[in-house]
């Protein structure tokens, strides 16, 4: 396969400390993977040669100074930092912070500058990555602070994905944040991914409620039958296959999930917590909505296992092949859809 069709993919190394390297390496053990893409991580050859010998593992790397100097049928490193970095695996330091967020800043900016095709992201430490340069609660913020578009994190396994109507913030503010226009916009985002992004042509999306039993018709909450279900209605007369609000217990206990392209929880947790009960592991989160496509595994940085060769590798393998079937789909819609030649017409 020439160069110019394998989809280069920018890897960032996540918290230097945690299970991010060891689960890259162990990814590209396979030397199948790179007929799919070609890889290509920013860090320190110094970084990544640490891990492989504390870990055992083989797989070769080819170091580079410049992105121009990428081998086709090699895992690559951008060098981007020449001096050494203390490594103190599984503990939560401000040093592996501030190298995972160098990392990360110069993986956004090549893909910025359409250098790499699309970002498969290792998980960082949100305390420690924290400073002048990185003041954001998490990659989904830092994302949409640097790229195009807006944004709406999606957990995804299959056919399962859960999209969150608001992100990391505290559950405090959660009743507060939510707003007819909050919701029209993270309905719009869902819509627009699951037809470009996941090739859907009429998908359905449900949108679970805020209150448990769904406020149980104001008697422990008005929000369901003031504003959500009022706004589920005025989407619905724009032809989008939009319904709810369902309570998120009875919608998950009864499988009812499984009716839907998309689902949408009011909070974090009210969509996490039963995502990963049914998928951890095997789950991938992707940032949609933005211009440029990112994924990544759907676990931290597993400091207790650090450095002890037990970390698994499926859901950063998972967030690849999602992140190269994504990058296939969308370009497959915009050639479909692009403005067809019009014939003059002939006197």
């Amino acid at each position: 396969m020439d160069k110019s069709d394998k989809i280069i993919v920018g890897i960032s190394l996540g918290d230097l400390n945690g299970i991010g390297i060891e689960i890259i390496l162990k990814t590209f053990q396979d030397k199948r993977m790179l007929e799919f893409c070609t890889p290509v991580l920013f860090g320190s050859s110094k970084v990544v040669s640490y891990h492989k010998k504390i870990l055992g593992i083989e797989t070769p790397i080819n170091g580079v100074t410049n992105i121009a100097q990428l081998s086709n049928n090699k895992v690559n490193l951008l060098n981007i930092w020449k001096e050494e970095v203390p490594i103190e695996l599984g503990k939560a330091t401000k040093i592996a912070g501030e190298y995972a967020a160098k990392s990360l800043i110069s993986s956004v900016t090549h893909l910025k500058e359409n250098k790499i095709d699309v970002l498969l992201t290792a998980p960082i430490n949100k305390e420690t990555i924290q400073s002048k340069n990185f003041n954001f609660p998490g990659h989904t913020e830092f994302l949409k602070a640097n790229l195009e578009g807006d944004s709406l994190m999606i957990l995804m396994a299959n056919k399962l994905r859960v999209g969150l109507i608001t992100g990391h913030i505290p559950i405090a503010k959660v009743a507060t944040t939510i707003t007819p226009k909050l919701i029209k916009e993270k309905v719009a985002i869902m819509h627009t991914a699951l037809v470009q992004d996941f090739g859907i042509n009429k998908p359905k999306i449900a949108i679970l409620g805020l209150n448990p039993h769904n406020g149980d018709n104001g008697v422990i909450g008005n929000e369901e039958n003031e504003m959500i279900t009022p706004t589920i209605n005025q989407i619905k007369e724009t032809g989008k296959l939009v319904f709810g609000p369902y309570a998120a217990d009875g919608f998950f206990g009864s499988e009812t999930y499984k009716q839907f392209d998309g689902i949408l929880a009011m909070y974090h947790d009210q969509g996490l917590a039963p995502f990963k009960s049914l998928a951890f592991g095997n789950g991938v989160n992707y940032t949609a909505g933005l211009t440029e496509i990112r994924t990544s595994p759907d676990h931290g940085t597993g400091f207790d296992i650090a450095g002890k060769n037990l970390a698994n590798p499926t859901s950063f393998k998972e967030a690849l092949f999602a992140a190269i079937n994504i990058f296939k789909t969308r370009k497959e819609y915009k050639e479909l859809t692009k403005k067809p030649l019009v014939a003059k017409k002939v006197v």
